[in-house]
């Protein structure tokens, strides 16, 4: 293995300056020496610390243990016994990440990962994103939301072999990190997936890819580091920019016992120094120095958190093959003018059940139903109440979704059907100070909503389905259906409100879909079974047959959600 030149063995023979030591406890290595050493050390190093004359101390970290052997080459150091088997393994760390860096200078720069392994076709960026994460097994992948980060990791985890594999996402995201895992991983159908449940830890099953949320690690802390995970990925990463809690603690231990370590994050934090130093240090621990010589040096002074020039650290994150980010205007041109992308989502299974009892009373009014215009009169009052009580039971979910759009500075359109619905929105997204067009205001009040939205007074406007046409939304970038419709023609219209002339963006259009209620049903009238970045449903406007055959698939899928239901709320199941 042939490496760099201050990697090189210092001589065994030659006079020494002090003594290097390592310290457990702070996983360190600790010199005591000649103060024209140690001062040498404090002058060169950022990274390099020590109260006190004669004292310097290097974190235990592959990139800063190459910087300590140069300097120990000019001022050779005695190597306490007790701690020379661990040097001369931190040396051979630091010789074979410097051989690997060079590497990955020639390496492969698009990657798209076997059939084999994997049943999706990744776009150019994407291809390069991989090839990013394989040649860096600790790195943030910053792009902006809606560039198929969960795509890449997955297409990471499979390429690079990496299973077991653990996933940390948010609550609001473990159905949809399961519905893309089992879409992408494993075409020939082998794969198994664990979602993890509960505080109290329990055996594992055994499992290819296991998926637990943020709000559980504090249980999980002293037993999923004993899990052989061959790649851990932290979803929306951010979540870790608060050192100090149990969860945090517990991502660090799982971080120390995985070679292959994601995060992913459209939202890279750099102005505040003390939030992207933890969300770094989860992923490579002290690689930017340990907290006091990173504020020292970064930011404006000892124990400060703004960082002084934001736009050279995150020039050295890149260059250190730390984080990886791009923007949508930057590979604009390899993205569609509009996308849709399916996504699963939680809901209340409580509020759920509590919503749906009034069927009982329907189910008896349709036992006596005497025509068949009043039959399917009442059958669409049964459809109603179902759609109107999915809405609201996954409403929270939707909010929190739109909730990261926004903090990552997109510019969102939030469609829906019921009024109880969008009154939830309007509670969980009051911060963002919404604009609404429901159907509900007056013509004013409605040109008055637009303008707020196009004049940047908000990024967020929430809109009825059907009260959508005619306006000019293009200030938009992504389009969230947080309720669905039965006709394609209606959400094709509502997403041309963004989708228009003036429009330089690719628009991305997110249909969430919840896991039970209608939502199964109007996912299959409306085509949206699979997950994936392309047109879906047809965008020509339907002639009159066309529309005449939609309307009666609609009426076969109620009839379907009905017999659906009847065992559970009919009076008479038979």
């Amino acid at each position: 293995m042939k490496y760099p030149a201050y990697l090189s063995d210092t001589d065994p023979h030659a006079r020494t300056y002090g003594v290097l030591s390592y310290n457990r406890r702070s996983r360190c290595w600790t010199i005591k020496g000649d103060p024209c050493v140690t001062e040498l050390a404090k002058r060169l190093f950022p990274g390099c610390d020590g109260r006190g004359r004669g004292v310097a101390r290097f974190t235990a970290h592959r990139r800063i243990i190459g910087e300590l052997n140069w300097l120990m080459l000019r001022y050779p150091l005695e190597i306490k016994e007790a701690d020379r088997t661990r040097w001369e393994n931190a040396l051979n760390e630091a010789r074979e990440y410097a051989v690997k860096k060079e590497q990955s200078l020639n390496a492969p720069q698009y990657v798209q990962p076997s059939e084999f392994v994997f049943s999706g076709k990744l776009i150019k960026f994407q291809q390069s994103g991989l090839a990013f994460l394989l040649n860096n097994r600790r790195a943030l992948l910053a792009d902006e939301m809606g560039l198929g980060k969960t795509v890449q990791a997955l297409a990471f985890i499979a390429s690079s072999d990496s299973f077991p594999a653990l996933v940390v996402v948010p609550p609001h995201l473990v159905r949809n990190w399961v519905s893309e895992a089992e879409r992408f991983l494993k075409p020939d159908g082998s794969l198994r997936l664990h979602v993890i449940r509960g505080l109290k830890p329990y055996d594992l099953p055994e499992a290819d890819v296991y998926v637990i949320h943020y709000l559980l690690l504090r249980g999980w802390k002293n037993v999923l580091d004993k899990y052989s995970f061959g790649a851990v990925i932290f979803d929306e990463i951010q979540e870790l920019r608060h050192a100090g809690t149990e969860k945090y603690s517990a991502a660090s231990l799982l971080s120390e016992c995985s070679e292959n370590v994601i995060g992913l994050s459209g939202t890279p934090i750099y102005n505040n120094g003390g939030e992207i130093w933890n969300v770094i240090n989860i992923l490579d621990f002290h690689c930017l120095g340990d907290w006091e010589s990173f504020t020292r040096e970064w930011c404006y002074g000892y124990n400060n958190k703004i960082v002084a020039k934001p736009e050279l650290l995150g020039e050295h994150l890149r260059r250190e093959g730390l984080m990886l980010r791009r923007t949508k205007d930057e590979v604009l041109q390899e993205l569609p003018p509009k996308r849709r992308l399916v996504q699963y989502i939680d809901f209340d299974d409580k509020l759920y059940a509590q919503l749906m009892e009034p069927l009982r009373d329907s189910f008896a009014c349709l036992a006596n139903a005497q025509t068949q215009s009043e039959k399917a009169l009442i059958e669409d009052q049964i459809c109603q109440i179902q759609r109107r009580a999915t809405g609201m039971a996954k409403a929270p979910y939707v909010a929190a979704f739109v909730t990261a759009l926004l903090e990552a500075g997109e510019k969102v359109l939030l469609l829906a059907h019921h009024h109880a619905v969008m009154d939830i929105y309007k509670k969980e997204l009051k911060n963002y100070r919404p604009a609404f067009i429901t159907g509900r205001e007056d013509d004013k009040k409605k040109a008055e909503a637009a303008a707020d939205f196009m004049s940047g007074k908000t990024d967020l406007c929430v809109l009825s389905l059907r009260s959508a046409s005619g306006l000019n939304l293009q200030r938009a970038s992504c389009v969230v259906f947080g309720e669905l419709d039965w006709s394609p023609a209606v959400h094709a219209q509502a997403e041309d409100r963004a989708h228009r002339i003036g429009q330089k963006d690719s628009v991305l259009c997110y249909y969430l879909v919840a896991p039970g209620g209608s939502d199964s049903e109007m996912q299959d009238a409306l085509g949206l079974k699979v997950s994936q970045f392309v047109g879906l449903m047809g965008d020509e406007k339907p002639d009159q047959q066309e529309e005449f055959l939609r309307q009666s698939e609609a009426r076969e899928h109620i009839r379907r959600i009905v017999e659906k239901l009847k065992g559970s709320y009919g009076n008479n199941p038979n």
